[in-house]
């Protein structure tokens, strides 16, 4: 039991190290590129957030599951373990957010081929900072008010039901209220989910239009160039839909071991499941985005020669 809890620290240590890696390396590198000058594409704003909340949700999950794993829990009373709970939650509520952003503008920018669909392009990056905010307030204060209602168990009365979040437990003491949480934190995730659903289809036909009309240049023997437009969709499109397979599994894995919980494993395996995305989709920017590539050796033109 001792080894198996080692291996999954070690695995746990090893995804957040990793994962919290990669978010980093994007987030300075394009932190730099802005100050130095470096003028970013709206779509660059919108993934310097999400690794920043990337980041958060990796740590808020990656850092008490790894100390369980290695029995050390003693330092986690009370406050730390709400901490961590209210920390994962706004983070994985902004990482949904985020992600749902980044789709939505990047199919306003490809549907942008009429005369509606360019003045949405022109008004969009106006509206960017003000949604982030709202995506902030929104899970900053709906969340502080599960904080309101979940206790120690053993310290508790009128508990309504206890909940295992792997490295700590803790008693709902009101039903209502959570039920009414609940509602609110669901509604607005299916409307994410759907948004993220529908973008991406819209990508997904956009690419596939783009592969007729490069099949055509082909057979025409004209030299087939990729669009701006083209590249960024072929980079957001697999970020969108590694998000949505992910956090829909994790969904149904934290249902199940909330409601239901028949095998103490499937906690473990929850978390690990919530910091898949975060962890991994750093990567998918780095190899697909050549805009990544080009801030980089941007940057190491100008650090080179001060060597």
């Amino acid at each position: 039991m001792i080894a198996s809890n080692n291996v999954l620290g070690v695995f746990f240590l090893s995804q957040t190290g990793v994962g919290a890696l990669g978010n980093s390396f994007i987030l300075v590198l394009y932190t730099i590129t802005f100050f130095i000058g470096h003028r970013l594409r709206p779509i660059d704003l919108i993934i310097t957030h999400l690794v920043f909340v990337n980041d958060l949700v990796l740590l808020s999950r990656g850092i008490p599951y790894t100390m369980s794993a290695f029995g050390l829990l003693n330092f986690m009373n009370d406050l730390i373990c709400k901490f961590f709970i209210y920390l994962h939650r706004v983070a994985r509520g902004l990482s949904l957010c985020t992600t749902c952003l980044l789709g939505s503008v990047q199919a306003i920018t490809i549907s942008s081929g009429s005369f509606r669909g360019g003045q949405l392009k022109t008004q969009v990056p106006k509206y960017i900072f003000l949604f982030i905010l709202f995506c902030w307030t929104f899970h900053l204060l709906t969340n502080y008010i599960l904080l309101e209602h979940i206790s120690n168990p053993k310290t508790s009365k009128n508990v309504i039901k206890i909940i295992d979040f792997g490295f700590c437990t803790f008693a709902f003491l009101t039903s209502v209220n959570i039920s009414l949480y609940i509602f609110v934190i669901s509604l607005f995730d299916v409307v994410c989910m759907a948004i993220m659903v529908w973008t991406g289809g819209y990508m997904i036909l956009f690419l596939c239009r783009h592969d007729q009309r490069i099949q055509y240049i082909h057979s025409s023997k004209i030299p087939p160039r990729g669009s701006p437009k083209t590249r960024a969709t072929q980079t957001i499109l697999p970020l969108v839909s590694f998000f949505v397979f992910f956090y829909s599994l994790n969904s149904i894995f934290s249902w199940y071991t909330h409601h239901i919980n028949l095998f103490p494993w499937m906690v473990n395996y929850s978390g690990f499941l919530a910091a898949c995305s975060p962890a991994f989709s750093p990567f998918v920017l780095i190899i697909n985005d050549s805009k990544v590539s080009m801030y980089f050796l941007t940057l190491w033109r100008m650090i080179k020669p001060q060597s």
